[in-house]
C-alpha cells in the first residue's frame, strides 16, 4: 500500500495481480502439451495425445480455473473497505496547515490551546503506529508500512507547523516580558531624592506587585 495524488492505493493494483495470476495459470495449462499421456510410446509422434487434451475437458479442473482467474477480483470490496479505513487521515492533505493555522490564530488561543492541538497530532501519530504492518484478506498480504510512514511524515510536518507559531508567540511574549521588566528595573533602581522621585518607585513596586 502507498500514497499516491492524496489517496491510498495498491502496488501492484488488484487487477495487476489477477492478470500475473491468469499468466501463470494459462502457462501451467499450456506446459501440459509438451507432455504425453501415458502408454503412447508405440504410437506415431503425430498421434499421440498430451496431456493437455485430457485436461482441457475435464470438468472440476476447468471449474477450478475459472475460480482462479477470479479469485483477487472476489476479495475486491473487503480490499477497497480497507483502503477506505485510511479516509479518516485524508484531512491531512485535503487541508491546507497554514489556512488551519491562520483560522486557529482568530480564537487568539492561550498555550493550554496549543497544549491540546499538539496532543492531538501526538494521538493521531500514536492511531497510525497501530495500524498492524501487515493485513491479510484473502489470498492477500496488504502492507502498510509505506502508507504509516507517509503519514507520519503529514501529521509531522502539521505538528511542525503549529509548535514553530507557538514558538514565535512565546518568543515575543518573553521579548516583551524581558523588556517591562528592564523598564521597571529602570525605575526602581532610580535615585529618590524627593518625595515625586520616591512615589515613582513606590509605584513601580505597585506594579510588579500587580504583574
Amino acid at each position: 500500500m502507498h500514497l499516491q495524488n492524496n489517496e491510498c492505493v495498491l502496488k501492484p493494483s488488484l487487477e495487476e495481480v489477477q492478470t500475473a495470476i491468469n499468466r501463470a495459470a494459462s502457462h501451467v495449462l499450456k506446459s501440459t502439451k509438451r507432455v504425453q499421456n501415458w502408454n503412447q510410446q508405440d504410437m506415431p509422434e503425430e498421434e499421440r495425445e498430451p496431456f493437455y487434451d485430457w485436461i482441457a475437458k475435464d470438468k472440476e479442473i476447468v471449474k477450478v480455473i475459472l475460480l482462479l482467474t477470479g479469485s483477487i477480483q472476489g476479495t475486491k470490496n473487503k480490499v477497497n473497505d480497507f483502503l477506505a479505513s485510511f479516509d479518516r487521515f485524508n484531512w491531512l492533505w485535503s487541508k491546507s496547515a497554514d489556512e488551519a493555522l491562520k483560522h486557529f490564530r482568530k480564537s487568539n488561543p492561550q498555550l493550554e490551546d496549543f497544549e491540546e492541538k499538539l496532543q492531538g497530532f501526538n494521538d493521531n501519530l500514536t492511531q497510525v503506529k497501530a495500524i498492524n504492518s501487515s493485513t491479510q484478506i484473502g489470498a492477500l498480504a496488504l502492507k502498510t508500512d509505506h502508507v504509516k510512514n507517509g503519514l507520519n511524515t503529514w501529521i509531522e510536518s502539521w505538528r511542525d507547523a503549529f509548535s514553530r507559531d507557538l514558538h514565535k508567540r512565546a518568543k515575543t511574549l518573553l521579548e516583551h516580558l524581558t523588556d517591562e521588566i528592564k523598564q521597571i528595573k529602570l525605575k526602581i533602581e532610580k535615585p529618590a531624592t524627593d518625595i515625586d522621585s520616591l512615589g515613582g518607585v513606590m509605584s513601580a513596586l505597585e506594579e510588579i506587585r500587580k504583574k
